[in-house]
């Protein structure tokens, strides 16, 4: 099991220095995660804290690719107004 970090990321450096593993590397055109050294932090916090710190919503997916951090759910804006928008093109 590993995350990824994904294309919404803006290489701000806030999960870099949170890592417990230092799984997370800097890249272009985004930061990655090195799949052998990512353990989701289990056994050692409650909760990925790549993710508990990432200020960008979508950035950090699961094995399934799932956003940890979903559209919506650091800025409070409903994902119906954020299709209608046009910042995203359908529920994800």
């Amino acid at each position: 099991m590993a995350l990824q970090i994904i294309a919404p990321c803006v290489n701000c450096w806030a999960c870099v220095e949170v890592c417990p593993n230092q799984a997370i590397f800097e890249a272009l055109p985004h930061f990655l995660v090195d799949e052998a050294k990512c353990t989701e932090c289990l056994g050692d916090e409650a909760e990925p804290q790549c993710a508990a710190i990432c200020p960008i919503e979508a950035a950090i997916v699961n094995e399934l690719g799932e956003a940890l951090n979903p559209y919506g759910s650091l800025t409070g804006i409903p994902m119906g107004k954020l299709i209608q928008l046009g910042i995203i093109r359908s529920a994800l």
